[in-house]
């Protein structure tokens, strides 16, 4: 086979594999761009650090099955505990205003209009 029509081939299967790989990756920024919002959060604070997880209400969540959601959040919670447990009462709170965590899924209750995200890591 000539070389030139080799070279063609290789060009032409590379421009062949490569174009949908772009596609693809191009395509992953807009799809992280729709994240979650919520209007209110809360999220414990423990002596040792935050929870993972956090309790919210009023939001929207994007169809899309990922396995890392970007949630932003009007108006976040945090109660901070005076130990490990609930039973040591709570020290404080603070309310921080338009933040944005990630986690990595969650559960919704319907009935009471709440989604419980979980596995997001610490501010």
């Amino acid at each position: 086979m000539n070389p030139t029509v080799k070279h063609l081939l290789g060009v032409t299967a590379a421009a062949a594999i490569g174009v949908p790989a772009l596609l693809v990756t191009g395509a992953a920024p807009a799809v992280a761009a729709q994240g979650a919002h919520c209007d209110r959060a809360q999220q414990d604070m423990w002596s040792n650090g935050p929870s993972r997880n956090l309790t919210a209400h009023r939001c929207s969540v994007p169809s899309h099955k990922k396995r890392w959601y970007t949630v932003e959040i009007d108006t976040l919670v945090q109660t901070h505990y005076k130990g490990d447990t609930l039973d040591g009462g709570v020290d404080r709170t603070r309310t921080l205003r338009n933040r944005i965590v990630r986690c990595l899924g969650y559960t919704s209750d319907t009935d009471e209009g709440t989604i419980n995200w979980f596995g997001c890591p610490p501010l």
